[in-house]
């Protein structure tokens, strides 16, 4: 199954001010902006993110990083197949995403998400 694309997420009170620095720092730019979550892009490479995140805001965990799947039903339908904790369901989000977050075997929480299918 294709990737889009794989964003580190960092946990931060205050998404906004962490912008900042990473934009002082090494020139990343805000490129989205939900209050709970910023996210920062490279300008020439905007493929290149980081997301900064302080709660998100449907879910009841934050997620070490989020990965951008082509078709989310075969990744949700695979996971479950696997017997891996959902963590948070297969969600229509307000925002425009689709999304599931899956606990690896390491522990780690991931956001599983496409994009434009509300």
């Amino acid at each position: 199954m294709p990737v889009n694309r794989v964003v580190p997420n960092l946990t931060t009170t205050d998404p906004q001010a962490t912008a900042a620095f990473y934009t002082a720092v090494v020139g990343l730019t805000p490129v989205m902006d939900h209050g709970w979550i910023t996210t920062v892009a490279d300008p020439d490479r905007p493929e290149l993110q980081v997301s900064l995140i302080s709660a998100d805001a449907t879910a009841p965990v934050n997620p070490a990083a989020s990965i951008e799947v082509t078709d989310i039903d075969a990744a949700y339908t695979a996971a479950l197949a696997t017997g891996a904790e959902i963590v948070h369901p297969l969600t229509n989000e307000p925002w425009g995403v689709r999304r599931f977050f899956v606990r690896d075997p390491g522990g780690n929480v991931v956001n599983i998400l496409a994009h434009g299918t509300d």
